[in-house]
């Protein structure tokens, strides 16, 4: 599958992460399980289709310290603003979360390129195994 994805897909949010670490994707599962109006699709970096999406912009396609989250022929946001759309997305209580956008990108990005440096001593390698319908949510 290419980033040229076909129209089914145009109104899913990618979500781009590193998938050999275990902190992003325990966040991925709790996207997965949270997301109850099934807008969004995974993609690790290290993927075929995830070093597609970033030699297509010619981002780093080495160093996957970064979250994605990809709207097909609308816009790509990086770190802090990626975690709050993702989380006005999920709605409900989550919407909360757009009170973040009061702090400036620079200061969540700082926030957020703390978390990223120290994530794998956040959380242990473990291997999540989706189900057959979240499977389906997942990109190569």
């Amino acid at each position: 599958m290419t980033t040229e994805l076909s129209t089914s897909f145009k109104d899913k949010f990618i979500v781009f992460y590193d998938g050999e670490c275990g902190f992003c994707n325990h966040w991925v599962q709790w996207i997965l399980e949270r997301d109850k109006k099934n807008k969004f699709l995974f993609s690790s970096l290290q993927s075929e289709f995830g070093q597609k999406f970033l030699n297509d912009r010619q981002l780093p396609n080495q160093v996957f310290d970064t979250l994605y989250l990809w709207k097909p022929q609308s816009f790509y946001l990086t770190k802090y603003q990626a975690i709050l759309k993702i989380a006005g997305e999920l709605g409900g209580i989550y919407s909360l979360a757009s009170i973040g956008k009061i702090i400036p990108d620079f200061i969540g990005n700082r926030f957020y390129n703390l978390i990223s440096r120290n994530r794998k001593k956040l959380a242990a390698n473990q291997c999540f195994l989706p189900n057959e319908q979240q499977r389906k949510k997942f990109l190569n």
